[in-house]
């Protein structure tokens, strides 16, 4: 009995250590490509000089510290409110454990990345301002019923024609479900990253400020000076041409590979 009692906690901390282990890999998969894995690098500097006061016996330093600690856990709940949020959907979907869901098959993935880079180039040219929010995992309906619906068929036409200067539907975002054009002139948060370069006007703070409430990506055509750009976790990709629009935008919607191995990272699919 003493050896499979011995096998039996050696399993246990197998489970254990195996089960702690990928939830850490979860969050830092979630956290990855935000503003928050700054923050939690500096949490761990924090938690680094904890362990070195406590080592070296500086007992003010670790006074200080550990003072800190008591409002930890408050502290993370706000710093981390957006990805705790985004993490408690996913869950609630059943997706926290499993890899992102297609939009379809790769051919409807391929008209979809094509008739929205289309449409970028065309709006680039013309220097029409331009936001497309295309819709994930995270849904959009608050964001979706400050507009106007539309549920129509998306074309690269349709999407240029709704950002023509004076139309009636130019002024917001063209947000995007399963394919579809699901609404337009809808309002969207602004970023609050303070880092986000002045230059940079509402539009592109709409754009960022979405994928950091959400997984979903947003395309920006600057009225300015015509440059494509494309925000995805918070962060902004800018001076995209066409072709690499299309590219990004056809990794980004594309169902994953089922042969994908369980410890693949996202990163490394898109590579």
């Amino acid at each position: 009995m003493g050896v499979f009692n011995g096998i039996g906690q050696y399993l246990s901390v197998i489970v254990d250590v195996t089960i702690v282990s990928y939830l850490i890999y979860k969050l830092l998969q979630l956290l990855r490509g935000t503003r928050s894995i700054q923050l939690l690098k500096g949490i761990s500097v924090v938690v680094a000089g904890w362990m070195l006061s406590a080592f070296l016996q500086l007992s003010t330093l670790r006074w200080l510290i550990e003072n800190l600690f008591e409002l930890g856990l408050l502290v993370i709940i706000i710093i981390f409110q957006p990805e705790l949020r985004r993490a408690l959907e996913q869950l609630g979907r059943g997706r926290l454990f499993s890899n992102r869901g297609s939009l379809g098959e790769e051919q409807v993935i391929t008209r979809i990345a094509g008739d929205i880079a289309k449409a970028a180039a065309q709006c680039s040219v013309q220097k029409i301002g331009a936001l497309v929010v295309i819709e994930r995992d995270t849904g959009l309906s608050d964001y979706i019923e400050t507009g106007v619906p539309l549920d129509a068929e998306l074309s690269a036409e349709l999407l240029t024609n709704i950002f023509m200067p004076n139309a009636p539907l130019h002024d917001g975002a063209v947000i995007m479900r399963k394919g579809r054009v699901e609404a337009a002139s809808c309002y969207l948060p602004l970023s609050e990253n303070p880092f986000i370069s002045k230059e940079l006007g509402t539009r592109h703070r709409a754009g960022i400020g979405i994928t950091e409430m959400s997984d979903a990506i947003a395309l920006i055509v600057s009225e300015e000076t015509g440059h494509i750009s494309l925000a995805i976790h918070g962060q902004l990709e800018r001076g995209l041409s066409e072709e690499e629009l299309l590219s990004r935008l056809y990794i980004e919607l594309r169902p994953p590979e089922k042969s994908a191995s369980f410890w693949s990272k996202r990163g490394e699919k898109r590579e």
